[in-house]
């Protein structure tokens, strides 16, 4: 029989109704996040119908991806943003997402090698390790950008195609290979010209053009001494100061 008092349940019932463990019901206490509306005169817990739905709106925030600290002041707050808050959880699944393809990838590299000889070339595993932890770890970078910035450059990576983004990804180490056979040259001449066109339109790729984040990525390699010392630099400052130079005489000749 439900043990329920006027319109209140005990913990055990409303964990029962609710779908949940008593644990949790005594975890979410303790975190402050869905508090008992009453108790019984010997201390134990009793919970009602305003329980529920805030329970409801407990389980909804987390399934999406919330976590526990996040969801309670979000719910104690008296109004909120909730088309802000769940752009800002979706742009965190897509980032999860490209995680999880990056390692889906890096599997089937290994099951390449694997196909083609019985024994493993560890050396290609520790690469492959290495690339997914550079890619991954990329969070010191939010620090360059606005959090305007930081939305837009989120938005590009849900909607950019993959096969556009693994196509820039082939073609810098390409573009930057030619760039440092050509060091010495005349950064006005047609050839310098052309990889600094090719060069422009590849950070584009990436910016989409928008002023903002273009300002935090100036900001980022302004500040390359301070990279953390597991990310490589992908140029040398030689390569940077030709293409900067490069890059000036182009805007020129665009402007004039």
């Amino acid at each position: 029989m439900t043990k329920k008092i006027g319109r209140f349940y005990k913990t055990a019932d409303f964990a029962k109704l609710a779908g949940v463990t008593v644990r949790t019901l005594h975890h979410y206490d303790r975190l402050g996040l869905l508090k008992p509306t009453g108790r019984t005169a010997k201390g134990h817990r009793l919970y009602g119908e305003r329980d529920f739905a805030r329970l409801q709106q407990i389980v909804t925030l987390k399934f999406i991806g919330f976590p526990l600290k996040q969801i309670k002041n979000i719910l104690n707050r008296d109004s909120f943003d909730l088309a802000t808050e769940l752009r800002s959880q979706r742009d965190i699944i897509v980032e999860q997402r490209r995680r999880l393809e990056l390692a889906v990838k890096a599997i089937e590299r290994v099951e390449g090698v694997l196909a083609s000889t019985d024994v493993p070339d560890w050396e290609v595993f520790a690469e492959i390790i290495e690339v997914i932890n550079m890619q991954n770890d990329m969070t010191w970078t939010d620090k360059y950008y606005s959090e305007e910035a930081k939305q837009k450059i989120a938005e590009r990576a849900a909607t950019v195609p993959r096969d556009i983004i693994e196509q820039a990804q082939r073609d810098w180490p390409a573009l930057l290979k030619e760039v440092e056979a050509s060091l010495g040259e005349d950064p006005a001449s047609e050839n310098v010209q052309a990889l600094a066109e090719r060069w422009a339109k590849l950070v584009q790729g990436f910016t989409g053009g928008d002023a903002e984040i273009q300002k935090g990525l100036n900001k980022m390699y302004a500040d390359k001494q301070n990279w953390p010392a597991t990310f490589p630099r992908p140029y040398s400052d030689e390569v940077q100061a030709f293409m900067q130079k490069a890059l000036a005489i182009r805007k020129e000749r665009v402007i004039s």
